[in-house]
């Protein structure tokens, strides 16, 4: 079994119950509105990391962080953009298995033509009343994928 990790929307809060819901995870993914620059700091203390920047993700820090990316693990594609109104303008590379997005802060999960398309919703300060949601995503040793989209308080549980 590989664990990927689904984050975004941080706005420079890395909050402990993070460590616990990414346990066992081989490598996290962040979808923008990092924050600040410790919050993947303490990612990587987790796992590895493949982040992009958001809108927030301003100063020298952020720079290092390309807007969009498409990271390849355990044999599937993952394109990562932060918003995913963007997809009209920049689309998503041929052939890749599933859309990475944030942004809205609110957690939603749809598979269209094959593609699974994510948005873990907001990890950090809370907003808009919305619950404070990250995802893992598990893929078995036959390919085979599965999202589970959760709140903090659940990964305690």
């Amino acid at each position: 079994m590989f664990r990927i990790g689904i984050i975004s929307d941080t706005h420079g809060l890395l909050r402990p119950e993070v460590e616990q819901c990414f346990r066992g995870t081989a490598h996290i993914i962040h979808a923008g509105d990092i924050g600040a620059g410790h919050v993947m700091e303490g990612l990587r203390r987790i796992a590895p990391v493949t982040a992009i920047r958001g809108n927030v993700d301003v100063g020298d820090w952020a720079r290092f962080y390309p807007e969009t990316t498409t990271v390849h693990l355990a044999g599937r594609a993952f394109y990562v953009l932060h918003d995913i109104n963007e997809l009209k303008s920049r689309p998503a590379p041929a052939d890749v298995d599933a859309v990475i997005s944030g942004h809205s802060h609110r957690a939603s999960l749809r598979t269209t033509d094959g593609i699974i398309y994510l948005n873990p919703g907001s990890a950090g300060p809370r907003r808009f009343n919305l619950p404070i949601t990250l995802a893992t995503i598990d893929i078995d040793e036959h390919g085979e994928v599965r999202v589970n989209v959760r709140t903090l308080d659940e990964c305690s549980r």
